[in-house]
């Protein structure tokens, strides 16, 4: 069982449809679970998609080996169009589902002034896990 509640403050969310997840491997419908589970981790009403998304979403610049490339510059040149689109849509996190996203999206976070945190999705499940007391009435 999750409960969204830890995020009372509203902390916005969105979430980076990774290539080789979405638009080269399993599609929207996979898309469309991420969000499912996002929102019922976060909170409905703080979730904020990306435009354009899903299949159509921006690459993050990092995959492909780009990330290991060596070609810094260009990497994060490539990059700044996702920045740019995460900005807009005004949210406090990033999840991702993908390593290369990740390690990108923070990377050009950090160095183009990003405020926002980028996790991976077990993180806010984590947070919205709700353990039962396992101590027995006595």
């Amino acid at each position: 069982m999750v409960d969204p509640s830890w995020n009372k403050e509203g902390i916005k969310v969105t979430c980076q449809d990774p290539c080789n997840l979405v638009r080269k491997g399993l599609g929207d419908s996979v898309a469309d679970d991420l969000r499912f589970v996002i929102k019922h981790v976060a909170g409905e009403e703080n979730f904020v998609d990306m435009w354009p998304n899903k299949s159509n979403n921006y690459c993050c610049g990092g995959g492909g080996g780009y990330l290991q490339s060596g070609f810094v510059e260009k990497r994060r040149a490539f990059g700044r169009i996702k920045f740019d689109q995460i900005q807009a849509t005004g949210a406090d996190i990033v999840v991702t589902p993908c390593h290369n996203c990740r390690s990108q999206i923070t990377d050009i976070g950090q160095v183009y002034g990003g405020k926002y945190q980028t996790v991976h999705l077990w993180s806010l499940i984590v947070k919205a896990m709700v353990r039962k007391s396992t101590a027995t009435p006595g």
